[in-house]
Protein backbone atom coordinates (compact mmCIF):
# COMPACT_ATOMS: atom_id res chain seq x y z
CA UNK A 1 0.00 0.00 0.00
CA UNK A 2 1.26 3.41 -0.52
CA UNK A 3 0.46 6.05 1.87
CA UNK A 4 1.24 9.94 1.65
CA UNK A 5 1.43 10.99 5.17
CA UNK A 6 1.39 14.76 6.25
CA UNK A 7 2.26 16.20 9.53
CA UNK A 8 1.87 19.98 10.84
CA UNK A 9 0.37 19.90 14.31
CA UNK A 10 3.75 21.21 15.62
CA UNK A 11 6.54 23.37 14.75
CA UNK A 12 7.59 21.33 11.93
CA UNK A 13 5.68 20.36 8.74
CA UNK A 14 6.76 17.34 6.93
CA UNK A 15 5.19 15.14 4.00
CA UNK A 16 6.07 11.53 3.72
CA UNK A 17 5.59 9.09 0.69
CA UNK A 18 5.74 5.34 2.09
CA UNK A 19 5.03 1.93 0.20
CA UNK A 20 3.98 -0.49 3.43
CA UNK A 21 6.35 0.67 6.17
CA UNK A 22 9.68 1.57 3.65
CA UNK A 23 9.73 5.83 3.39
CA UNK A 24 10.43 6.67 -0.42
CA UNK A 25 10.60 10.26 -0.25
CA UNK A 26 10.42 12.46 2.62
CA UNK A 27 10.64 16.31 3.03
CA UNK A 28 10.44 18.71 6.20
CA UNK A 29 11.27 22.09 7.38
CA UNK A 30 10.74 23.81 10.33
CA UNK A 31 7.72 25.59 10.75
CA UNK A 32 6.41 27.71 13.56
CA UNK A 33 3.95 29.77 11.36
CA UNK A 34 2.84 29.32 7.80
CA UNK A 35 2.33 25.70 7.63
CA UNK A 36 -0.48 26.43 5.01
CA UNK A 37 1.59 27.63 2.90
CA UNK A 38 4.37 25.44 3.56
CA UNK A 39 3.27 22.02 3.82
CA UNK A 40 1.79 21.78 0.25
CA UNK A 41 5.00 22.37 -1.56
CA UNK A 42 6.52 19.67 1.31
CA UNK A 43 3.85 17.26 -0.23
CA UNK A 44 4.40 17.94 -3.74
CA UNK A 45 8.09 17.57 -3.62
CA UNK A 46 7.33 13.78 -2.22
CA UNK A 47 4.39 13.14 -4.28
CA UNK A 48 4.77 14.19 -7.69
CA UNK A 49 2.86 12.36 -10.15
CA UNK A 50 3.04 8.94 -8.26
CA UNK A 51 -0.38 7.11 -7.37
CA UNK A 52 -1.09 6.81 -3.49
CA UNK A 53 -3.46 4.47 -1.92
CA UNK A 54 -4.61 6.75 1.32
CA UNK A 55 -3.85 9.76 3.09
CA UNK A 56 -2.62 10.06 6.39
CA UNK A 57 -2.55 12.82 8.54
CA UNK A 58 -1.79 14.45 11.71
CA UNK A 59 -4.71 14.76 14.23
CA UNK A 60 -2.85 16.72 17.05
CA UNK A 61 -2.99 17.54 19.61
CA UNK A 62 -1.27 20.24 18.69
CA UNK A 63 -1.28 23.84 17.35
CA UNK A 64 -4.80 24.68 16.09
CA UNK A 65 -3.97 26.57 12.34
CA UNK A 66 -1.48 23.78 12.04
CA UNK A 67 -4.12 21.20 12.46
CA UNK A 68 -6.19 22.66 10.01
CA UNK A 69 -3.71 23.22 7.74
CA UNK A 70 -2.61 19.57 7.85
CA UNK A 71 -6.68 18.56 7.44
CA UNK A 72 -7.48 20.88 4.51
CA UNK A 73 -4.60 19.78 2.34
CA UNK A 74 -5.08 15.61 3.55
CA UNK A 75 -8.52 16.23 2.56
CA UNK A 76 -8.44 18.17 -0.50
CA UNK A 77 -5.62 15.42 -1.97
CA UNK A 78 -8.03 12.91 -0.69
CA UNK A 79 -10.97 13.82 -2.52
CA UNK A 80 -8.95 14.58 -5.63
CA UNK A 81 -7.47 11.15 -6.10
CA UNK A 82 -10.94 9.21 -4.65
CA UNK A 83 -9.02 8.19 -1.87
CA UNK A 84 -9.29 7.53 2.17
CA UNK A 85 -8.31 9.54 4.57
CA UNK A 86 -7.14 7.95 8.10
CA UNK A 87 -6.16 10.38 10.93
CA UNK A 88 -2.96 9.33 13.31
CA UNK A 89 -2.79 11.18 16.78
CA UNK A 90 0.60 13.28 17.79
CA UNK A 91 1.43 10.63 20.61
CA UNK A 92 0.91 7.78 18.09
CA UNK A 93 2.80 9.30 15.60
CA UNK A 94 5.75 9.73 17.97
CA UNK A 95 5.40 6.29 19.07
CA UNK A 96 5.93 5.13 15.73
CA UNK A 97 9.38 6.39 16.00
CA UNK A 98 10.29 5.09 19.16
CA UNK A 99 11.16 1.41 20.30
CA UNK A 100 10.62 0.86 23.48
CA UNK A 101 11.73 -1.96 25.47
CA UNK A 102 8.76 -4.76 25.43
CA UNK A 103 6.65 -4.28 28.55
CA UNK A 104 7.07 -0.37 28.25
CA UNK A 105 4.33 2.07 27.30
CA UNK A 106 5.20 5.13 25.35
CA UNK A 107 3.67 8.68 26.56
CA UNK A 108 3.56 11.91 24.68
CA UNK A 109 4.05 14.79 26.55
CA UNK A 110 3.75 18.04 24.66
CA UNK A 111 4.19 21.81 25.58
CA UNK A 112 0.69 23.60 24.93
CA UNK A 113 2.62 27.23 25.00
CA UNK A 114 -0.30 27.65 27.87
CA UNK A 115 1.71 27.06 30.52
CA UNK A 116 0.64 23.31 30.40
CA UNK A 117 1.42 19.84 29.03
CA UNK A 118 -0.52 17.67 26.90
CA UNK A 119 -0.30 14.09 27.64
CA UNK A 120 -1.29 11.10 25.59
CA UNK A 121 -1.20 8.19 27.29
CA UNK A 122 -2.03 4.54 25.24
CA UNK A 123 -5.88 3.98 26.05
CA UNK A 124 -6.58 7.24 27.52
CA UNK A 125 -7.98 10.30 25.88
CA UNK A 126 -5.13 13.12 25.75
CA UNK A 127 -5.35 15.71 28.71
CA UNK A 128 -4.16 18.98 29.69
CA UNK A 129 -2.17 18.96 32.94
CA UNK A 130 0.44 20.72 34.86
CA UNK A 131 3.48 19.02 35.02
CA UNK A 132 3.27 18.64 39.31
CA UNK A 133 -0.26 16.91 38.67
CA UNK A 134 1.45 14.16 36.26
CA UNK A 135 -0.11 11.05 36.71
CA UNK A 136 1.69 8.28 38.16
CA UNK A 137 2.20 5.29 35.49
CA UNK A 138 1.19 1.78 35.89
CA UNK A 139 3.85 0.51 34.83
CA UNK A 140 7.34 1.66 32.99
CA UNK A 141 7.16 4.20 30.43
CA UNK A 142 9.37 5.77 27.73
CA UNK A 143 8.61 9.60 27.46
CA UNK A 144 9.00 11.23 23.94
CA UNK A 145 7.62 14.39 22.84
CA UNK A 146 9.01 18.26 23.12
CA UNK A 147 8.57 18.20 26.66
CA UNK A 148 9.44 14.66 27.25
CA UNK A 149 12.58 16.31 29.44
CA UNK A 150 10.77 18.01 32.17
CA UNK A 151 8.07 15.05 31.95
CA UNK A 152 10.29 12.52 32.88
CA UNK A 153 11.97 14.04 35.31
CA UNK A 154 9.04 14.91 37.24
CA UNK A 155 7.97 11.35 36.74
CA UNK A 156 11.64 9.89 37.89
CA UNK A 157 11.60 12.29 40.94
CA UNK A 158 8.71 10.73 41.99
CA UNK A 159 10.27 6.94 41.55
CA UNK A 160 8.40 5.98 38.47
CA UNK A 161 10.76 3.59 36.39
CA UNK A 162 10.81 6.01 33.13
CA UNK A 163 13.32 6.34 30.22
CA UNK A 164 13.67 9.51 28.10
CA UNK A 165 12.74 8.52 24.48
CA UNK A 166 14.59 10.41 21.32
CA UNK A 167 11.79 11.77 19.43
CA UNK A 168 10.83 15.04 20.40
CA UNK A 169 8.67 16.55 17.21
CA UNK A 170 6.19 14.41 15.55
CA UNK A 171 7.05 14.13 11.89
CA UNK A 172 5.12 12.29 9.03
CA UNK A 173 7.60 9.54 8.47
CA UNK A 174 5.85 8.76 11.78
CA UNK A 175 2.55 9.49 11.06
CA UNK A 176 2.58 7.36 7.92
CA UNK A 177 3.79 4.26 10.02
CA UNK A 178 1.32 4.65 12.71
CA UNK A 179 -1.82 5.29 9.78
CA UNK A 180 -2.32 1.20 9.61
CA UNK A 181 -1.83 0.54 13.41
CA UNK A 182 -3.83 3.22 15.05
CA UNK A 183 -6.08 4.92 12.96
CA UNK A 184 -8.20 7.52 14.06
CA UNK A 185 -10.92 9.30 11.97
CA UNK A 186 -9.13 12.58 10.38
CA UNK A 187 -11.22 14.80 13.28
CA UNK A 188 -8.52 16.97 14.68
CA UNK A 189 -8.04 16.69 18.68
CA UNK A 190 -8.20 19.83 20.58
CA UNK A 191 -8.02 19.24 24.19
CA UNK A 192 -7.81 23.04 24.93
CA UNK A 193 -9.91 25.37 23.55
CA UNK A 194 -8.27 27.03 20.81
CA UNK A 195 -6.46 30.53 21.84
CA UNK A 196 -6.17 33.96 19.80
CA UNK A 197 -2.85 35.13 19.80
Amino acid sequence: MRLLALESAGPRCSAALLEDDRVLAHAAAAAPRGHAVLLPVLAARVLGDGAIDRVAVGVGPGGFTGLRAGLALALGIAAGRGVPVIGVSTGDALAALTDAPPGWAVWAAIDNKRGLLFLERPGADPIACAEAALPAPEGPVVVVGDAAPRAAARLLARGARVMLGEARLADAIGVGRAALRAPRPPVPIYVDPPAVT
